[in-house]
């Protein structure tokens, strides 16, 4: 029983990440009806990764498949306006890490995330605040004359790679 009870939470996060892909462009559309709509997938998948956290404790690769614990990170990446989730989320994958369980990568950008959503400058530059004269610029850093040494820590290509991978996107939009 507790086998399939894990296959069906991975099915689930990896489902639940899939739906927040496919909706990602809700969040900025000029439509409120829309980034309503995104607030809402992303207020249900966060409640759900709650749910998740309080039954499994972070669900990690070991746990539920690599694909699926991916999907957490991207539900807590997305909890913006639940910044209880994100701060817990962000604790308990600062433990997987610890153990070897979790995303350096990913724990990184969830950090800058919860760090911002929190009013806090960054740490690595994972996000971008906006576009000036076409290039990404992200939030504010902590040190931004060491971003590229810790973000190459961590397994994030330089600020400079990551902006230009950033600017293609937007070009294609």
């Amino acid at each position: 029983m507790a086998h399939e009870n894990i296959t069906a939470l991975a099915a689930e996060l990896i489902s639940m990440a899939a739906a927040d892909q496919q909706n990602s462009y809700r969040a900025n559309d000029e439509d409120p009806a829309e980034q309503l709509a995104w607030r809402r997938l992303t207020a249900r998948h966060g409640d759900r990764l709650n749910e998740i956290m309080d039954e499994y404790g972070w669900p990690t690769a070991e746990l539920v498949g690599d694909d699926a614990a991916r999907g957490a990170w991207l539900i807590a990446q997305h909890a913006d306006r639940q910044l209880g989730i994100q701060r817990r989320a962000l604790q308990l994958m600062e433990q997987a890490v610890a153990t070897g369980s979790a995303s350096p990568r990913e724990l990184a950008f969830l950090r800058d995330r919860t760090l911002v959503n929190d009013g806090h400058k960054q740490v690595y530059g994972t996000q971008i605040a906006g576009i000036k004269d076409g290039s990404p610029v992200p939030w504010p850093c902590e040190q931004p004359q060491h971003m590229d040494k810790l973000r190459a820590e961590v397994g994030i290509e330089p600020f400079a790679e990551y902006t230009a991978k950033y600017t293609a996107k937007i070009s294609t939009t």
